[in-house]
């Protein structure tokens, strides 16, 4: 499975594969506000290791010798829940909360480094890697993301489905997470109330 495309499970126990389209919002599949009401799947430190070397960081370069203190993770989730906010906002077109842009933006000061791997040549990311900079590169994916694409940040349109993706279809017509999961259900419902 290309890295960033995330397997999750619906709610009828069918699989079904979803891509958030950027980093920030890959994170949100992780678990979120009581409003949301999503397991939290960053439980420690090993399950933020294990879940962020299959994100969309990996696609652009290799993830090795991930080190991540309690502390980086508290840090990520308060991140993770700020951004599940501004992002509906934002996909909703309402005004979104100063406080949790500040969060957001006070996020954004350290970064991954780029390097060559001194023996293939390949570019990865200089070890070790440190919460924090993960944090950063989240922070700072959120802050081109809403600043320079936020006509593209969308909700799955789906009644019950709280997904945020951005669309990165060329038409820019994407409304559903998954045409397999929500897009094929709405088409049936659809079809079926034509038929009544």
């Amino acid at each position: 499975m290309q890295a960033g495309v995330r397997l999750l499970d619906s709610d009828d126990g069918r699989r079904f594969g979803f891509d958030p389209g950027s980093f920030c919002l890959e994170l949100l599949l992780t678990g979120g506000p009581v409003q949301v009401q999503r397991v939290e799947l960053l439980r420690g430190p090993g399950d933020f290791t294990e879940w962020v070397v299959e994100s969309r960081l990996a696609r652009v370069a290799a993830l090795d010798d991930v080190r991540v203190r309690p502390s980086e993770l508290r840090e990520l989730r308060d991140f993770r829940d700020a951004m599940w906010s501004v992002a509906r906002g934002v996909a909703r077109g309402e005004a979104v909360d100063r406080e949790q842009v500040d969060l957001i933006n006070d996020c954004a000061t350290v970064d991954l480094n780029p390097e060559l791997d001194p023996e293939t040549g390949v570019r990865r990311w200089a070890a070790p890697i440190t919460g924090e900079q993960i944090l950063g590169a989240a922070a700072r994916d959120a802050i081109e993301l809403i600043g320079e694409r936020a006509s593209r940040v969308r909700e799955c349109v789906a009644a019950g489905c709280a997904l945020l993706f951005c669309d990165t279809s060329r038409p820019g017509n994407r409304r559903w997470c998954s045409m397999r999961r929500c897009g094929n259900r709405s088409k049936v419902k659809a079809y079926r109330n034509r038929q009544d």
